[in-house]
């Protein structure tokens, strides 16, 4: 075949015309391979990709692009749930960044790539051969060993679909591991012959799961007879024709690459090292996973990142190659598509080093014009070897940047016959920058507890004081979040979202009802500091004498600044107290335990929360310290919350178990410290992360926070007597958790037609919360409630909610949320409620 493409002669003719073989397929195919000619015993001829950024110099948006497009037809091929469950896994060394743009399409799927360089202290999740490669083993490295063990559909690319012997053999293994029902196959161009294109079909059936298989282009290659020894034969006689000629680079002369050596202090001082400033934490590619909230991360870097490598180009350079570095191939590629867009008057070319020896020939009909060659400079598992970049020198570049991870970076690179050398021949300016090699296993993981980062404090975070609360919390006040009340109630309710991945508008309370805010805290200040007193020293006398106050925030907060108070003006005590966050479904904030394990005795921690309704938060505190400290091997936790009103009867530490009104239940932000609800979204907040909030300093002029605050503090004095009689009583009485408030959840959802607890809140605070910030259905209350309920009632007109007055209700009142987005909602007699 010798075919012309856009008035080009294609570059697999020269291969064609003397071993004949052909391609044959769809007419995009010869646009996106050409052909070479390797020295490999299983196979003479390299499909050689135009669009992958590997062998063949390319813009980076369209090897990128191909990427993104076909990860975008597997999540429609998904659809958006099945995507969100998925892994994709990419094959090294050539499809590693490929890989990786696809994960990029699918969305927020997590990433992984086979590796040939193992690493020590790392469990090997997993491995196959690729038979027809001229390096067979690959390594399944994932730093988090539970990546592979899911049950969502997996992703496998490679650059090729060939034989299917690769992925057939990927299977097999993994799915003896960890089986599940759904596999796609992803491959830029499929090759395989009639004989083969059946195989995938019969293994999905024999391991009982769907195969699907996404490419961008179809077709064969069509191999005479004698094939292999005819190219075997072809390769030894050029190569030996053209040994010792000044065209070795051209023609593939390992020998001649050898013989001309340049002084390293030449090629040094034409060397410029870039300093990227490669965020912490943050993976070098992805062949030990990379997460949503890595991608999050590097998206937000690149465009600082590309930017100092723009200052460090020559002014002249107008023809700039990135060069990556065989695994190395995203870091490199994003840098060099971000670079792309930031210099529209350069252009831009991308491709990697490899380890796959391949014959070079300057002809405009072969794929590889010309060949670089160099000694591995990685400390590679396989001993020293010849390593090589192609189609790199004699293109013209006026310069190249050359990009390594950390663990590449070695006297090697640096030498006279070493890689920047060999680039400092062919262009005038060569650049370096180092990526920090991610080796989980071979150091202490990155950001674990005397890595975690301090208590965030006000003014920098919060209008508290510094010493009244450290949020073990990360900022993300920056980040948009917020959602309309009624888009996140159908997300929440339909599945198709968590409430702890987004945050409610703000309410902005009216005049009217910031007078009820103001009233209710006049009318109730004196009970409120009673019950601050009551729990506070009850933690006192049974707890620990100099207990650590750990909040829930947000609203265990408040509640914990006033227990400090307390202690403090009580009992001069100074005690530490942060906040922390904790999600129903979710656990506790595993980053905020362990850096509390580090810095204070587990024993001393007493977690502190504003009320409990029904106990969902208690027992979900009680499973994640359990969970914590199988996975952690820190004991001393104590399970139980100290709350500061137990309507629920939920725990045995509380300042009563009225259900009363707390005023700062009434408020969002502007009463706790304006910092939001807490944020826990995988793109957001990784396993080394603190989960995240928002300060809304833009609210300082609606805040009350000190005013509430101050305003309870005052009464300490005069409740003192009556504290002091009521502890005594309370820690002679039995106080053993009854959970009636669960029992009285459970009857009211049945009795309501609503069959989820979840959308049951009861209490004057639950209530509160679901009128500020869920899509609220009725609300219940006991009939003759007071003023506790005013701001209640006040809310519930503004909204357009009828308020159903019950007798014998085991609260003050109780919110019911719109069931309408999960189920049609009904009344008490099972008929169809009018919404």
């Amino acid at each position: 075949m010798n075919k012309a493409v856009n008035d080009e002669v294609w570059s697999g003719s020269w291969v064609a015309q003397r071993l004949g073989v052909e391609l044959a397929g769809d007419d995009t195919l010869t646009d996106l391979l050409g052909l070479a000619l390797r020295r490999n015993p299983k196979r003479a001829h390299l499909l050689v990709s135009n669009v992958l950024g590997k062998h063949v110099p390319q813009a980076p948006s369209v090897v990128y692009g191909h990427g993104l497009a076909l990860g975008r037809r597997v999540r429609e091929l998904l659809g958006d749930d099945a995507a969100r469950e998925a892994v994709v896994l990419g094959y090294a060394e050539t499809a590693t960044g490929l890989g990786h743009s696809v994960a990029d399409g699918v969305g927020l799927a997590p990433y992984l790539h086979s590796t040939r360089r193992p690493v020590a202290g790392v469990a090997q999740a997993g491995g196959f051969e690729e038979s027809h490669s001229h390096a067979t083993s690959h390594l399944l490295l994932p730093e988090d060993p539970g990546l592979l063990a899911g049950d969502g559909p997996l992703v496998l690319v490679d650059d090729e679909f060939s034989t299917g012997n690769t992925v057939l053999n990927t299977i097999r293994d993994l799915h003896a591991r960890y089986p599940r029902k759904w596999y796609v196959v992803v491959a830029l161009v499929d090759m395989r012959s009639p004989a083969d294109a059946g195989r995938l079909d019969d293994f999905a059936r024999e391991i009982d799961a769907r195969v699907d298989l996404v490419t961008a282009a179809s077709g064969t290659v069509r191999l005479p007879e004698g094939v292999l020894e005819k190219g075997q034969d072809l390769v030894a006689r050029f190569e030996e024709s053209h040994q010792g000629a000044r065209g070795g680079d051209l023609c593939g002369s390992a020998a001649w690459a050898r013989m001309t050596p340049t002084d390293p202090q030449t090629h040094d001082s034409r060397t410029t090292r870039v300093d990227l400033r490669w965020p912490p934490a943050l993976p070098d590619g992805g062949r030990h996973g990379f997460t949503p909230r890595h991608r999050a991360r590097l998206e937000a870097a690149l465009p600082a990142m590309a930017a100092r490598i723009a200052e460090a180009l020559p002014a002249d350079a107008h023809r700039v190659h990135i060069l990556g570095f065989e695994e190395l191939m995203y870091a490199p590629l994003r840098l060099a598509h971000e670079l792309e867009r930031l210099l529209d008057d350069v252009e831009i070319r991308f491709s990697t080093t490899t380890r796959s020896p391949v014959l070079a020939v300057d002809d405009p009909g072969y794929a590889i014009r010309t060949r670089l060659v160099f000694p591995a400079h990685d400390d590679p598992a396989d001993g020293p070897g010849d390593r090589y970049a192609y189609n790199v020198a004699g293109a013209g570049f006026d310069a190249v940047v050359a990009v390594v991870d950390s663990a590449a970076d070695t006297p090697a690179l640096h030498a006279p016959d070493g890689l920047l050398a060999r680039l400092a021949e062919h262009t005038p300016h060569v650049l370096l920058t180092v990526v920090p090699s991610y080796l989980p296993g071979a150091a202490p993981a990155p950001e674990r507890p005397a890595m975690l980062p301090e208590p965030l404090r006000g003014p920098a975070f919060s209008s508290y004081a510094p010493d009244e609360v450290g949020w073990l919390l990360q900022d993300l006040s920056d980040v948009t979040l917020e959602a309309p009340t009624e888009e996140r109630e159908e997300a929440i309710q339909s599945g198709g979202a968590h409430y702890a991945e987004s945050l409610p508008v703000e309410y902005q309370p009216s005049e009217q009802y910031q007078q009820l805010f103001h009233a209710a805290l006049d009318a109730s200040a004196a009970r409120l500091a009673t019950a601050v007193g009551v729990v506070t020293e009850t933690v006192l006398a049974e707890r620990s004498p100099r207990p650590v106050l750990v909040s829930l925030a947000r609203a265990g907060t408040p509640v914990g600044v006033l227990m400090r108070r307390w202690a403090q003006d009580r009992h001069g005590l100074d005690l530490a107290h942060y906040a922390v966050s904790i999600v129903r479904g979710r656990g506790i904030d595993a980053n905020a335990l362990r850096w509390l394990a580090a810095h204070h005795d587990p024993a001393d921690v007493v977690f502190v929360d504003g009320w409990t309704g029904k106990g969902a938060i208690t027992r979900e505190l009680a499973a994640a310290l359990d969970e914590f400290e199988r996975a952690e091997g820190v004991t001393g936790f104590d399970r139980e919350i100290a709350v500061l009103a137990d309507p629920g009867a939920c725990v045995r530490t509380y300042g009563t178990r009225e259900d009363f009104l707390i005023p700062s239940a009434c408020l969002n932000s502007t009463v706790s410290g304006l910092i939001s609800r807490t944020v826990l979204r995988a793109d957001l907040v990784g396993p080394h992360d603190y989960h995240g909030a928002k300060f809304y300093r833009e609210l300082a002029g609606a805040d009350v926070s000190v005013a509430f605050l101050d305003a309870v503090s005052a009464r300490f004095p005069e409740v003192r007597d009556t504290v002091d009689a009521a502890v005594k009583e309370l820690l002679a009485a039995d106080r053993t958790p009854t959970w009636e408030g669960w029992a009285a959840v459970e009857r009211i959802s049945e009795e309501y037609g609503i069959h989820d607890v979840n959308l049951v809140k009861p209490g004057v605070g639950e209530t509160t919360r679901v009128l500020l910030r869920r899509v609220p259905w009725k609300i219940l209350a006991r009939a003759g409630a007071g003023a506790d309920l005013d701001h209640v009632r006040l809310l519930a007109e503004q909204r357009g909610v009828p308020v159903e007055e019950v007798a014998d209700l085991p609260y003050t009142c109780v919110g019911l949320i719109h069931p309408q987005y999960t189920r049609g909602a009904t009344g008490a007699d099972g008929k169809a409620v009018a919404l």
